[in-house]
């Protein structure tokens, strides 16, 4: 699935990101962010992490996200956007709950009872009893069935995307070694 986000015109997404390295918000963090261009965000500090709700406007979710994690590089705090809050793994109560339909009825999708078929696996926990699926793959599924609107579905592979990324620069600064010797052994991916 791509978007074309040509002629798109500009609206407000709402969104927040998990800046690491900052335990305290002062007024000079303020100042550099706000001069930087995060002054559509909202700072706090949660579990001695900086949380920033951004409403910004943008053609796409996409260049929102986007923009908002370079201005935030942009401010030169020393800290690292670690992630955009949004969990990819998520239980079938809670795929329920973002579609807003009962449990019974995505189980009767994953099972095959109803809609077409083919719903994604889950991606772990398979034998704990109590599975994980990728949001961004059932919300893909969901988007091709006309269950969800197909924006919905790319957006979930945006932030999916974007968090993937900022976690392998997270992993490369902690041990660069790995990463490589890893990225080697299985490279080229299929």
């Amino acid at each position: 699935m791509t978007q074309n986000i040509d002629n798109k015109s500009p609206r407000e997404y709402d969104f927040a990101l998990i800046v690491g390295s900052v335990g305290e918000v002062t007024s000079s963090i303020e100042d550099a962010l706000f001069e930087a261009g995060c002054d559509d965000a909202t700072l706090s500090v949660k579990y001695g992490l900086l949380y920033m709700e951004f409403s910004r406007t943008a053609e796409s979710l996409e260049r929102a996200i986007i923009t908002a994690i370079l201005d935030v590089r942009r401010a030169n705090l020393g800290a690292d956007v670690l992630r955009v809050d949004e969990c990819n793994l998520v239980t079938m109560a809670e795929i329920a709950r973002r579609i807003g339909r009962s449990r019974q009825l995505v189980f009767q999708y994953m099972s095959g009872q109803r809609g077409p078929g083919g719903f994604p696996p889950p991606s772990c926990h398979l034998s704990a009893g109590a599975p994980l699926w990728a949001w961004c793959a059932v919300s893909y599924w969901l988007a091709q069935n006309d269950i969800l609107r197909p924006e919905d579905g790319w957006n979930a592979e945006v932030v999916a995307a974007i968090n993937n990324v900022l976690e392998l620069a997270a992993q490369k600064k902690r041990n660069a070694a790995l990463v490589k010797q890893v990225a080697t052994e299985l490279d080229p991916l299929p």
